[in-house]
């Protein structure tokens, strides 16, 4: 019998965990004992066994300057990642998001072992900004698992070899969420009005982004004593927001545990949330929201000249309009965040006309397409079984 296929899955931060983590349960159930995993990740991977060298918290860096000053960190947890290639010698590597770490993880790998089969999941967004990057991946890589539609025409045109798996996020289901275990869990009526903040996932994000929702919650908590604020963490960042909590001048209920999340996501009434994957779950929770976000001020204006969408919402770009309203940089104030959320929270209507135009444009997404995971784990067994990698 053949030595098992040994896959190497390496993400960075939260969102690749989780994408890392499915992939690895749909490759397994395909391959049973054919199939063995080594790599970078959190907490979600490790739950598939992937045990990771190093906490990926390091590498959850957004903005240049950011970027720069972690430079030595990163370049440090980099060599890491090379080594445990070297040891491990898997068939093939996964580079999962993360663009900066991965870019270069890819071509320090290929220069380790040039047979690697290596597979980016998760394009860089060339049809919103940078399409030279796909040249560059195209070079880097052997296939890519890309997760919008709009990606297929810059990589073909590239020459790089690639399959639309579909986005995760809009596979995520909430028929097991249940609002009144959360109310029962942190002691609240069904009657209270519910405020979720989400304030990322990202230590740079609790940094820029917090102060202003923190300031926005206590303006609407002034005006709406009975308003019960809910705070679904992300575990990269679960200590910097409860630090940040504890100073507040009432109880906001800061959430851990992944079924209480979800149960928060239909419990809420409205969400302030930054911008990220955890817009689109909040849109197919059916969840109203207002979207801040803040960068570094160099990072702002090369992007701000860079960006092609007038939106940073993934479903206000498919939509072609600000469904939910965006607050993006000086305009992410506490005064102007809390005017837009109280409106919502004030106005069961426009609620309710703000969820089912997030659902009709999360339907322009891809909405109820199969699991984005089976979808990969297929693209890939097809890829290493055509390279003689896989038996089939």
């Amino acid at each position: 019998m053949s030595a098992p296929l040994k896959v190497m899955l390496v993400a960075a931060e939260a969102s690749g965990d989780a994408l890392g983590a499915s992939l690895a349960k749909a490759l397994r159930v395909r391959l049973g004992d054919r199939v063995t995993f080594v790599g970078v990740g959190g907490v979600k991977m490790a739950e598939q066994g992937v045990q990771s060298p190093f906490d990926i918290a390091q590498l959850s860096i957004l903005g240049i300057w950011e970027g720069l000053k972690a430079y030595p960190t990163v370049k440090a947890r980099l060599a890491d990642t090379v080594a445990l290639a070297v040891r491990e010698k898997p068939d093939v590597a996964v580079l999962i998001d993360s663009w900066g770490f991965n870019i270069r993880l890819a071509k320090a790998l290929r220069k380790a072992n040039p047979d690697i089969a290596l597979v980016k999941y998760v394009a860089p967004q060339v049809w919103a900004y940078h399409p030279a990057r796909a040249q560059t991946l195209a070079k880097a890589v052997d296939l890519l698992l890309s997760i919008q539609p709009m990606d297929k025409a810059y990589f073909d045109a590239a020459g790089l070899e690639n399959v639309f798996v579909g986005n995760s996020a809009l596979a995520k289901r909430f028929d097991r969420a249940d609002s009144q275990r959360l109310r029962a869990a942190i002691g609240v009526s069904a009657d209270e009005p519910m405020l979720l903040v989400l304030p990322g996932s990202r230590p740079s994000e609790i940094e820029r982004v917090m102060p202003a929702f923190e300031d926005a919650v206590l303006r609407l908590k002034a005006d709406r004593p009975e308003l019960v604020v809910v705070v679904p963490a992300a575990y990269t960042v679960v200590e910097a927001v409860k630090a940040r909590v504890a100073g507040w001048p009432f109880r906001a209920h800061v959430i851990e545990d992944e079924q209480l999340k979800d149960d928060a996501f239909v419990a809420g009434d409205v969400a302030l949330a930054c911008s990220g994957t955890v817009t689109t779950e909040l849109a197919l929770a059916g969840r109203p929201m207002v979207v801040g976000y803040k960068t570094g001020a160099i990072t702002y204006a090369i992007l701000k000249r860079l960006m092609k969408p007038r939106w940073i919402t993934l479903f206000n770009i498919a939509a072609g309009r600000a469904v939910a309203p965006e607050f993006i940089q000086h305009a992410c104030e506490g005064e102007a965040l809390a005017r837009a959320v109280g409106e919502l929270l004030d106005d069961p209507e426009r609620r309710a006309r703000q969820t089912a135009d997030q659902y009709a444009a999360l339907d322009k997404m891809g909405r109820g397409m199969p699991d984005p995971s089976e979808a990969a784990a297929t693209a890939m067994i097809d890829f290493l079984t055509a390279r003689g990698a896989l038996q089939g």
